[in-house]
């Protein structure tokens, strides 16, 4: 008998996703939205990880939306897996790196196989992808994909893997 999948998601570690940030008007609403859903999906006890572990700002924003859909953080027995992160944050001159020409190239080949990353060249380019190891082997071709779009020049990606509706 084969061990049953457990769904995984990835949500960006933004932190005007924490309810401390939340204002009259919703910045991120779309995004938020989306990681709602994504979280939603992943049953009631979910593992974070993300880079500084749960006290770093990606580990935060993972408690936070877990917390929101009712869920509980846990360290073993989960029911899915939320893995924080995102690609480069310098995709626009906007953007809070600014703009690097290699920001695009890297992200492509990020969506390709999320696990894949240069660390260094991720660092250069702003991007969170410490916990995207998780993911190693995946693509967003793959998944359900809720999210994927440049707020802020920054490449923020939601989706989810093997979730509960059959995807």
């Amino acid at each position: 008998m084969s061990a049953p999948v457990v769904p995984v998601a990835l949500v960006p570690g933004v932190l005007a996703l924490l309810p401390e940030y939340a204002s009259i008007e919703d910045p991120v609403a779309e995004l938020r939205a989306s990681c709602l859903a994504a979280v939603g999906r992943l049953g009631p006890r979910v593992r974070v990880v993300a880079s500084g572990g749960s006290g770093g700002s990606g580990g935060r924003v993972g408690a936070a939306l877990v917390a929101a859909v009712g869920s509980s953080v846990v360290e073993s027995g989960e029911t899915g897996v939320l893995v924080v992160g995102n690609g480069s944050g310098r995709r626009t001159e906007k953007a809070p790196g600014h703009f690097d020409e290699r920001a695009e190239g890297f992200d492509a080949a990020l969506r390709a196989d999320l696990g894949s990353a240069d660390p260094a060249l991720a660092d250069e380019l702003w991007a969170d992808v410490a916990a995207l190891s998780e993911l190693d082997g995946r693509e967003l071709a793959d998944a359900d994909v809720l999210y994927d779009d440049l707020p802020f020049g920054v490449q923020y990606w939601v989706a989810v893997w093997g979730s509960r509706d059959g995807r």
